[in-house]
């Protein structure tokens, strides 16, 4: 399923007419095997080439493609509760032009495919298609990173007053104050999209007005607040 960030503020696609609400006690939590300087290279800045990272749902993980940053080796890393799986792709990447491939792998011994492509100076990164055994209607939600632009993906959860639960997974460019991501309830096949602003930490979406849905602090992030269904709470952490 298609899966595109766009650093524009959307309508909050999950919480609906929501109000501000308090967080729950402020976070503390580092992670300590988080990169704190961005991978990508200043010569792949406007091309296809270059470091793209993703959160997945569906059950829950991140994603790093490799197109050619340093060299001509195309691989990519995704971390799916837990279990890492590499990927690679045999498709040559060629200058000034888009890049699409398969990326294989295996995972406890049955083959996995993830269809990627992008554009030329590297905009709109998307994973078209997924084969992914154990894991059907897997999302991702992919950007790219850049020499000056440090790209964070969180994985976390939400939990409703309904009561409902499910997955809340998070990527962000702190330094330019935007962030996306996807959310999915428990035994739902459909993800929901949604993008925002930071300011001072806080995490906005916008409807009719600004919305905090939550605050980050070190690499944590958490947030309680309500709508016509009831009172939400999210928490997610950073794992890349």
């Amino acid at each position: 399923m298609k899966k595109i960030f766009l650093f524009t503020l959307t309508a909050c696609v999950l919480f609906s007419s929501c109000k501000k609400d308090k967080d729950p006690a402020t976070p503390t939590y580092t992670c300590a095997t988080c990169k704190s300087t961005p991978d990508a290279l200043v010569a792949n800045n406007s091309s296809s080439k270059g470091i793209y990272k993703g959160v997945v749902i569906g059950s829950t993980g991140t994603i790093v493609f490799d197109v050619a940053n340093n060299g001509t080796l195309i691989t990519a890393v995704m971390v799916l509760d837990g279990t890492t799986i590499n990927l690679s792709s045999t498709v040559i990447w060629v200058s000034g032009a888009p890049y699409a491939a398969n990326f294989t792998g295996t995972l406890n011994g049955a083959p996995v495919t993830i269809n990627f492509s992008v554009g030329v100076t590297g905009s709109s990164p998307t994973v078209t298609a997924s084969n992914i055994p154990g894991h059907p209607n897997s999302t991702f939600t992919v950007i790219k990173e850049t020499s000056t632009t440090l790209v964070e993906c969180f994985e976390g959860n939400f939990n409703t007053t309904l009561p409902e639960s499910g997955t809340f997974n998070i990527i962000m460019i702190r330094s330019a104050g935007v962030f996306g991501g996807a959310s999915r309830k428990t035994g739902s096949t459909i993800s929901e999209d949604f993008n925002g602003t930071i300011s001072n930490n806080e995490l906005f979406v916008q409807r009719s007005q600004s919305i905090r849905i939550g605050t980050i602090k070190n690499d944590q992030i958490t947030g309680t607040f309500a709508d016509r269904n009831g009172t939400i709470t999210i928490s997610a952490r950073r794992t890349l």
